[in-house]
């Protein structure tokens, strides 16, 4: 038989969730009903892929890329279909309200948000919304520009990401990540002692390839915490997805101007329309930037001597589903220039979706949880699956309850390690547990 061999109590599983919601703090829980869709929603036809990250922009145009759909398969969670095409979580989140983040239905048809409006910024090199969390890297002429975009990972409340102008000043490839003073101290409240330096590798939280900004301590770079990308949940820097990462590296050079800005209610026109598009404000800049974009709409409305609809207007701000409505027809009969939804195959496999290892019985596990709830269990176990570095997690069912048992991992060392992650990370108390045959 398997023997524990670290007595401690079992984790929590409310506080557990209730840290999970602080950390993230998006909207589209399940307690939240699904808006009202639009008729311009509807899928109109099935393909096979669709842009994520480059896109052409037209001259005088605002908006990239299309909306899409595709629907959910047993055992996606939404970090595992924002990393594969290409948005964060927070946006996969936004726009699809009611649908579970870790443990969603199968068949459900969830929303891409590949769709962008351009922040208010001049297009050239890279400008980072810090309320959308994501970055736009302009290329090419005048005459045909092309913008890359990718999810970021930005600053928490107590540590925010700049705003304002600066520039790439050197870029490192496998970077050390020397620690910062304050960021050793949080980690020593923790019983956490992290070293002077922590070299290349998987315990790097800079990932493989790193941008520092002319603006001192800040960068742009990897992680090995790739389900964090969409979250304000940096100590300031912007972090993407390694695969990201990986093109804006080679494609940027040194000396390239890079601006941070912040704004949550964006305002483009494409092929005639207008559009508007609606974030979560964070902390303070709602209000302000809200008054901005009104201040705009009212000089379209006079301009146009057309009413606008007001009341879709503050419907769309109030969901703040983070995708281009459109709003007003600045060219009547335009409208026929909205693109069309699609829906876009599953793939076979979710790019990046962690993968448990079969159970190996001679083998060190962490029993994480016993719950009675299944969702409940396989809520825990995917949490601690998108863990970075990456921790397996799986569920076993055992009589009339649910265990998260994490590993397995080769040594009784790598299971303690474990355990105390699991902790620090998440508040999670784990019971190591020995290979059959130790005594």
């Amino acid at each position: 038989m398997r023997r524990i061999v670290a007595p401690s109590r079992l984790p929590q599983w409310f506080r557990l969730m209730a840290l999970w919601l602080f950390i993230v703090a998006l909207p589209g829980c399940a307690a939240v009903k699904a808006p009202q869709e639009d008729s311009w929603l509807a899928p109109d036809h099935m393909e096979k892929e669709i842009e994520r990250n480059r896109f052409p922009v037209a001259k005088g145009d605002d908006v990239v890329g299309r909306l899409a759909v595709v629907r959910l398969e047993k055992g996606d969670t939404l970090p595992d279909i924002a990393r594969h095409f290409g948005v964060g979580l927070n946006a996969v989140s936004a726009a699809n309200p009611g649908v579970d983040v870790w443990a969603p239905e199968a068949g459900v048809r969830t929303m891409l948000p590949l769709s962008f409006i351009l922040p208010n910024a001049p297009r050239k090199g890279i400008v980072v919304n810090l309320a959308t969390m994501r970055l736009f890297q302009y290329k090419g002429d005048g005459t045909s520009p092309v913008v890359s975009t990718y999810p970021v990972g930005v600053g928490t409340r107590e540590r925010p990401t700049p705003q304002g102008p600066m520039r790439v000043e050197r870029k490192a490839a496998r970077p050390t990540w020397h620690v910062p003073a304050s960021i050793a101290a949080d980690h020593r409240k923790k019983g956490d002692i992290l070293p002077a330096a922590v070299p290349p590798g998987p315990q790097n939280p800079l990932g493989e390839y790193a941008l520092y900004l002319s603006k001192s301590g800040y960068l742009i770079h990897g992680t090995n915490k790739p389900a964090s990308i969409g979250l304000k949940a940096t100590n300031g820097c912007m972090r993407l997805y390694p695969e990201n990462i990986k093109t804006l590296f080679s494609d940027t050079p040194v000396s390239t101007p890079v601006v941070i800005v912040n704004q949550p209610y964006l305002l483009g026109q494409r092929n005639g329309v207008l559009y508007l598009e609606a974030h979560t404000p964070q902390e303070d800049s709602g209000a302000a930037e809200l008054q901005r974009i009104y201040e705009k709409l009212k000089a379209i409305e006079k301009k146009s001597a057309r009413p606008l609809d007001w009341e879709k207007i503050r419907k769309v701000q109030a969901e703040a589903r983070g995708i281009p409505v459109p709003i007003f027809e600045i060219s009547p009969g335009s409208e026929d220039g909205i693109p069309k939804l699609v829906e876009v195959e599953h793939p076979a496999k979710l790019y990046g979706k962690p993968e448990p290892p079969e159970l190996n019985m001679a083998a060190w596990y962490v029993l994480a949880a016993d719950v009675h709830d299944e969702i409940d269990a396989r809520r825990m176990a995917a949490i601690i699956n998108h863990q970075g570095p990456p921790i397996p997690a799986q569920v076993i069912p055992k009589n009339n309850s649910y265990r998260v048992i994490a590993g397995p991992f080769n040594t009784a060392g790598e299971a303690r390690e474990a355990t105390r992650r699991l902790k620090l990370d998440l508040d999670m108390d784990g019971i190591v547990i020995e290979p059959v045959g130790k005594m």
